[in-house]
């Protein structure tokens, strides 16, 4: 017994158990401990010299996620609020323009915007237009051009708008109806002398569609503006009128 604790001594290993073998003695003793009791205090005699080896085992709670840092969570809050922040102004600036153009359409606001628009709207000049008969190609209408530049016949038949717009004004003038069209916000043309009117104001029109009709008893004439001035700067060719060039 006593080599296999110098062994256990040696290795340094903790020892659970022993084996004792107890000798009979031809002499009668005290009664002595019994085999299982005198094991456990062997066992703790070698392990108070060699000191219980105790294989540690990793018991700790797994890693909690980590949290977000406060400096973060504070930086994503303020960029939050600095959209929010934003966006109430921007709504806000809308709202206020709003009731501005309802209740005060004269303000500084309102006409610096109009004016904005204006200017970054370009429109094109009446040059670039393409004008178009204003009757029919079966008319028998004697078209003619005055030296102030107003195109007139006397003819029954449809009349056509010399170009694309919209129906400004319409004019009744004794049973005669004049309409004037506005191509851009400068470039207008005017159709006097007419017996129905087919389009009403704010209708688009296109020069292959009647404007209107004439019965033939009235001079029908056509004149162009740019800006309020009678431009002359038109002429016929085979009925059909074209810019001089």
């Amino acid at each position: 017994m006593n080599e296999e604790l110098d062994y256990a001594e040696m290795l340094e290993i903790p020892v659970n158990t022993v084996n004792v073998v107890k000798k009979k003695s031809i002499f009668k003793r005290k009664k002595q401990p019994r085999q299982d009791d005198l094991k456990e205090q062997v066992v703790e005699s070698v392990n108070e010299r060699v000191g219980a080896y105790v294989i540690s085992e990793d018991v700790s709670d797994p890693p909690k996620p980590e949290k977000p840092k406060l400096k973060s969570v504070l930086k994503n809050d303020k960029a939050g609020i600095v959209l929010m922040s934003e966006a109430i102004l921007v709504g806000v600036i809308a709202l206020a323009i709003f009731v501005t153009n309802i209740f005060l359409p004269n303000t500084v606001i309102n006409t610096f915007l109009s004016s904005f628009s204006q200017t970054a709207v370009e429109e094109p000049v009446y040059s670039e237009f393409k004008l178009a008969p204003v009757v029919s190609e079966l008319s028998d209408a004697e078209m003619v051009v005055s030296d102030a530049g107003v195109l007139s016949f006397t003819a029954e038949g449809s009349v056509y708008p010399i170009c694309n717009g919209n129906v400004s004004k319409v004019y009744d003038n004794e049973g005669l109806y004049t309409v004037e069209i506005a191509h851009t916000s400068t470039f207008t043309s005017v159709v006097t002398g007419l017996s129905n009117v087919y389009s009403a104001v704010g209708t688009a029109v296109r020069s292959n569609i009647p404007v209107g009709y004439s019965d033939g008893q009235a001079e029908v004439r056509v004149s162009l503006y740019d800006n309020g001035t009678l431009l002359n700067c038109f002429t016929l060719s085979d009925e059909v009128p074209v810019w001089k060039s």
